[in-house]
């Protein structure tokens, strides 16, 4: 069964993202869902075909990987978008950050650390599946230190086609945009511990 892209159009007109940035970026998206579609179909034929010993398949299960986790992220990500409401401190998300950095302050300081990392990629809000420990990781080229077991909660797209169109070389004011366009609910909602 082939994936089908999501309709984020509900972000159009976020503060700070302008209608070109999301629309570009939505088309990005949709090449991943397109490339994972493509390579699965790749992949069944050459299972059938008896060819999973050749180089050709073993390129395309490693290319997997990049495409697959290039649509998951950007849908945890623009899924965490668009929210108005600042982070209830007395919600359990809110004190599970109090709870592993010290302090809210601390949490967001490692996260927005962790998003201005020089090279490309993402900043992700990990849980720890099996003690419900919450962590920030730097991620790579969507297939790169990923944790296992680990559940992505707050996901930032850090890529260059993420803010560049709108603010150039300043990552830090785009970050600032993120920060004031969470959807913390949602974000919340993906807690399991």
């Amino acid at each position: 069964m082939a994936y089908t892209a999501k309709d984020f159009r509900n972000l159009i007109g976020i503060e700070g993202f302008s209608d070109t940035l999301l629309k570009n970026h939505f088309i990005l998206y949709q090449g991943y869902v397109t490339n994972t579609n493509k390579l699965m179909d790749l992949l069944v034929a050459m299972l059938e075909g008896g060819e999973v010993s050749s180089p050709q398949y073993a390129e395309l299960k490693r290319r997997m990987g990049f495409e697959f986790n290039g649509m998951r992220l950007h849908e945890y990500y623009f899924g965490n978008l668009g929210g108005t409401k600042a982070l209830d401190p007395e919600s359990k998300l809110g004190k599970n950050l109090v709870s592993g950095f010290g302090s809210y302050e601390n949490w967001e300081m490692d996260f927005k650390a962790t998003g201005m990392m020089r090279g490309i990629g993402w900043a992700i809000l990990y849980q720890d599946s099996i003690d419900g420990k919450l962590f920030n990781q730097w991620i790579n080229e969507h297939e790169t230190n990923h944790q296992a077991g680990c559940i992505p909660i707050l996901i930032m797209d850090v890529f260059e086609h993420a803010f560049i169109t709108e603010y150039g070389l300043k990552r830090a004011d785009y970050i600032g945009a993120f920060f004031r366009n969470i959807n913390w609910e949602v974000v919340e909602g993906r807690l399991k511990i």
